[in-house]
């Protein structure tokens, strides 16, 4: 997809206008990100190492022909990338799914908002000590992210698979006190997000968070369970690129996000992830 020139603050925002229809936005552009006397418009951006910051190299060459540098700066938590958004040290972050987010905002008094959906990642349930779901043994130890909405996707899928049965009222903000049925008195084990790719050998099962099996070199297709594609999850976890309430508008914003939104980042993440990394444009 090729964007037009990003020259001058009038021609910025003619742009913006033209450049929304491909991710379905009507909002109107102001100014954003540090220049410099060169013209040159320059958007850090916060990202987890896989896809995300793999996905943002991608766009870096899309944005240049703008006249936009981006600084793609890699974090390893779920936490740091938005505080530094809401503290105005990051202009954007490309890491977590809109339900994260909103509940971040719940939890720590944040003004993160979406500027919109990118890609969905779906989790999977990967092999430890145990090699296969039907060889489960009584009381298997599965471990789950400990972060509040990650551990309800996690537990959603364990439903699907017939290993627990949840209060139908749970829904995304399911805990392990929603548990109704547990026929094998699984332990669900809590562990921090990152962790769990490296912790997977310590326990029978664990369910990853996309980005953090790719980035371990886990794929998709070894999973022995995925989050069925027309389930809620394609919507709940959508991920989606971040910005500090006010800045959704601005018009580099919108051209990163178009850019995001583009042919050669959609023929990329199909051809690098292999079903890991699903384009929501």
């Amino acid at each position: 997809m090729k964007l037009k020139k990003f020259a001058t603050a009038a021609l910025a925002a003619v742009m913006a206008l033209g450049l929304l229809s491909a991710c379905g936005n009507n909002n109107s552009p102001a100014d954003t990100g540090s220049g410099d006397e060169t013209g040159t418009v320059t958007l850090k951006v916060g990202a987890s190492p896989a896809p995300h910051a793999e996905i943002l190299e991608v766009v870096k060459p899309i944005l240049a022909e703008e006249g936009i540098e981006l600084d793609i700066v890699e974090f390893n938590d779920y936490i740091a990338p938005n505080t530094a958004v809401e503290d105005g040290s990051l202009d954007a972050n490309y890491f977590q799914h809109i339900t994260y987010m909103n509940s971040f905002n719940e939890t720590d008094g944040t003004h993160l908002v979406s500027v919109g959906n990118v890609h969905y990642e779906p989790f999977g349930l990967y092999a430890g000590k145990t090699d296969s779901i039907d060889a489960l043994p009584d009381r298997a130890q599965i471990g789950v992210p400990n972060d509040a909405t990650n551990e309800a996707r996690a537990l959603l899928l364990l439903q699907q698979e017939g290993l627990i049965t949840l209060n139908p009222d749970a829904g995304i903000n399911a805990t392990k006190a929603d548990i109704v049925d547990n026929p094998k008195n699984l332990d669900i084990v809590e562990m921090e997000a990152a962790q769990l790719p490296s912790r997977l050998q310590d326990v029978d099962m664990a369910v990853i968070n996309g980005n953090y099996a790719i980035d371990a070199g886990l794929s998709v297709s070894d999973a022995l369970a995925v989050e069925a594609s027309d389930g809620e999850a394609a919507t709940a976890y959508a991920n989606v690129l971040t910005v500090k309430e006010g800045r959704e508008d601005d018009p580099a914003i919108q051209a990163l996000y178009a850019a995001l939104c583009s042919d050669e980042v959609k023929a990329y993440m199909e051809e690098t992830y292999g079903g890991a990394v699903v384009p929501l444009f």
